[in-house]
């Protein structure tokens, strides 16, 4: 799942600090979000699952389709 965040957000050339400003967290918070030091709160994965225009179960690795 982790790596499907980081990813996700190199992909659209993304820097931590816009995905951070998204989710209302510091970019220190959203880096460990990245790393797998801290669990994504349910809100997050939908916010960030809305914004890549792709399905919570596709960040959380139940699915390899990453559209809806």
């Amino acid at each position: 799942m982790y790596q499907r965040l980081r990813d996700l957000r190199e992909d659209r050339d993304l820097p931590q600090r816009v995905l951070a400003e998204l989710l209302h967290v510091t970019q220190a918070t959203y880096s460990r979000y990245e790393s797998g030091a801290l669990d994504i709160p349910s809100g997050a994965l939908i916010a960030l699952a809305q914004f890549y225009h792709t399905s919570v179960d596709y960040i959380l690795g139940l699915t390899d389709v990453p559209r809806r």
